[in-house]
Order: C-alpha cells, then sequence, then structure tokens
C-alpha cells in the first residue's frame, strides 16, 4: 500500500535547504534497500547533521511564531516553532528544582544530567533556584545532539560556567537526578497501521514524483501494540521501542540517583484506546500543528505522544523504582509553584496558570519519577498520584 504526498520547501526557505534533504532521503531509502521505517525517517529529519530540524541551526523555541519575533523595533525576525515550560515562566524551573533539591539528598548525590536542554532555559532556572535554596551542585551535565542547540546552552549558562559540562552520551556508570522536559516526544517511534484486519508497519519510500518524492508505503508486520486494539476498523499508532531503550540505559548506567521526564502522554488503556484510530504523531512549525510529517522534512518538529505505562515497564524491568506518575498541574502544585505564583509577576502568574489550568498543560502534560535504589516519598507526587492507572 502506498499513500503519496506531497513535498515543498518552506515560504522565505531557499529551496536548497529542501532539496538537500530530500537528497539525503533518497540516499538514506536506497541504502535500506528501498524502504525505511517510519523510526529511521523521523531520526533523519530531526537529527541528520546539518539537515535535521534540531541540527539546521535555526530558531525553534520562543513564544513568537516565525515572522513575528520581538525585537526593539518590533515584531520581525525569523521567530519559533513552539514554546515549552520553561520558556514561558521561570516559575516552572524553580518548582522543578525544589523536588531536584529533596531527590539529591533523598539519593545521596550532588550531580544532574539534563537531555535535550533546548535554548538552555531550563538549566539556568535549576541552577538559579538552587544557588537560592542553598544546594550544591557539583556538577550539571547536559546531553544535547544538536550543535547549534549547544552553542544557544553555553551562551545562556555563562553566569554557571564552572558547573556545566556538554556530553554527546552517556558514561558507563553515573550518579545524580536526570531531568528530562519533552524529551521523549521527540525519540522517534514505529508506526503501525492495522488496514482490513492486517498489522503492517508504515515506512517511506522513495517515489521519484516531483510533485511527491517521497511517499508511506506499509508492509505486513509481526509488529503489535503492547495492548490488544478492539474493533477490526482501520486504526494507526505508534510503538516506543527507542524511548524504552532509553530508560533502560539509563537504569543500567545510574547507580544512584532519581529521574524525573516530563511530557505529554498517555497510559496505555487510553493510548491505545479504540477511537484513537489516527494516531498521535504530530508536526509543529510557526505555532501551527500538523499531521503530514513527509511535508517540509527538516523544517519543522515531528513528535508522538508518550506511553507512560511502557516506560514505568521499561523502568522497573531495569530496575528502577517508581516513584509517582501524575499530571503536571499536580506536580507543579506539590513542588510550591502556587505559593511562588503569589510574589511573581502579573506575567509570570498568567504564563504559570497555563502550566496548571486543566485546558492548557496542566492535564495534557505528565510527570513521570523513577529512583534507582529504595524507594523514597517525593513531594512532587503527594497529592494526585496517579501510579495504578499506568
Amino acid at each position: 500500500m502506498t499513500i503519496p504526498t506531497n513535498a515543498t520547501s518552506l515560504p522565505g526557505q531557499p529551496e536548497s535547504a529542501s532539496d538537500a534533504m530530500l537528497a539525503h532521503l533518497q540516499h538514506t531509502i536506497a541504502a535500506h534497500g528501498g524502504w525505511i521505517g517510519f523510526d529511521t525517517f523521523m531520526a533523519q529529519a530531526l537529527y541528520a547533521p546539518g539537515l535535521g530540524y534540531y541540527s539546521r541551526g535555526s530558531t525553534v523555541f520562543g513564544v513568537m511564531p516565525q515572522g513575528l519575533r520581538e525585537t526593539g523595533g518590533g515584531l520581525k525576525g525569523a521567530g519559533s516553532d513552539f514554546v515549552t515550560a520553561p520558556e514561558m515562566t521561570p516559575l516552572f524551573g524553580q518548582a522543578l528544582a525544589r523536588q531536584i533539591a529533596q531527590a539529591l539528598q533523598a539519593t545521596g548525590t550532588d550531580e544532574i544530567w539534563e537531555f535535550g536542554a533546548g535554548t538552555g532555559a531550563l538549566a539556568l532556572q535549576i541552577l538559579d533556584a538552587l544557588d537560592a535554596l542553598d544546594v550544591t551542585v557539583r556538577r550539571y551535565t547536559i546531553v544535547d545532539l544538536s550543535q547549534p542547540l549547544k552553542e544557544r546552552q553555553q551562551a545562556t549558562l555563562r553566569a554557571h560556567a564552572d558547573t556545566v559540562q556538554w556530553a554527546d552520551a552517556l558514561p558507563d556508570a553515573m550518579r545524580g537526578v536526570v531531568v528530562g522536559n519533552e524529551v521523549l516526544d521527540a525519540m522517534p517511534v514505529k508506526l503501525l497501521a492495522r488496514v482490513d484486519g492486517v498489522w503492517h508497519e508504515r515506512g517511506v519510500v522513495w517515489s521519484g514524483d516531483t510533485a511527491a518524492p517521497i511517499c508511506w508505503q506499509d508492509r505486513p508486520t509481526d509488529l503489535r501494540p503492547p495492548d490488544d486494539v478492539p474493533g477490526a476498523h482501520d486504526y494507526v499508532t505508534e510503538i516506543h521501542l527507542q524511548g524504552e531503550a532509553f530508560v533502560r540505559t539509563l537504569a543500567d548506567r545510574l547507580q544512584a540517583g532519581a529521574v524525573f521526564l516530563l511530557d505529554y502522554g498517555f497510559p496505555e488503556s487510553e493510548y491505545y484506546h479504540a477511537q484513537r484510530h489516527m494516531g498521535t504523531v504530530m508536526c509543529h512549525h510557526a505555532h501551527q500543528a500538523d499531521g503530514d510529517p513527509l511535508v517540509l522534512v527538516g523544517s519543522k518538529d515531528i513528535t508522538a505522544h508518550v506511553n507512560f505505562t511502557g516506560i514505568a515497564v521499561a523502568a522497573q524491568d531495569a530496575g528502577l523504582e517508581v516513584l509517582g506518575y501524575t499530571s503536571q498541574a499536580h506536580f507543579l502544585m506539590n513542588c510550591g509553584l502556587v505559593d511562588a505564583m503569589q510574589a511573581a509577576s502579573i506575567a509570570d502568574r498568567v504564563a504559570a496558570q497555563k502550566l496548571i489550568l486543566e485546558h492548557e498543560m496542566g492535564e495534557f502534560f505528565k510527570v513521570i519519577g523513577l529512583t534507582k535504589g529504595a524507594y523514597w516519598e517525593a513531594m512532587g507526587f503527594v497529592r494526585g498520584d496517579r501510579t495504578h492507572r499506568l
């Protein structure tokens, strides 16, 4: 089954940028025998050196969309594609820092590891807040695949240059508190499609058509979702092999410490609900969302919601304990966000409300906490814990 799509250049983007990514994909597809799974495609679209969305050097994080970046002379410039919580208000990082401070004490560690640190805003907020709490951090290590973002992080974190370091990969052994805000959703996923009652893996082929050079193509597969999907209707979904492997690797390398992962997603029973028949893959560009990852490849973000049950099971199987699982709203409020809002500016109060309101990010985003060693009561889950729903 082949499903064509269109591929065009981004308005204002040099044609060569789109052409270079398409040429790279053509070579990649040919090297894999004419077909690549969606996970391989997603990895190239996001992380191919110099071409992928996170490695091409363009601004992606911020509160203003493309063409509406605020400068001293008004609204202009390249703008951004989406905003994450740390860019909205420093109250986010300050609340998370309180949980990190407790985790450092509970686990007897003094290091922090952050994955996918974006602009470095969250790291700055955490380090500033820990300084205010008189908590000593010996080292703050950022693991990020994007060289352009690393350069932005270095500029943002200049005041903490003696504490912050960067790594391209995990060491064989590590200790400390691991933080990942909107990291799991950017890890490549496999796409599964049930068509006429038969399960397929959905991948990408090179069509050679000028208007639509890359297309979907399904292949029968033995892969299945981890939960049965009732009904015989056509159904598209994802499985998160790389995200779960990431958690198992953390468990293997982490000798002592804790892990806090914040992202949008569901427990397994909701993720593979019969009515969620179109899957969760989504693209983001200029603060607009669309569902076609084969258009403007390399120029927009590609994400998938997180199956938090799969993350929890992978963690437990690999030797980690689940500290808790809850909504972002409950987590941040448990970590003192509401009290901090009372002394904040009006702008920060308004932004913080978006972090906890049910119809904004409060319910959409979830938080899972894990630890290596004996269980301890983490403040972020004292009220509203949903571990029983995983």
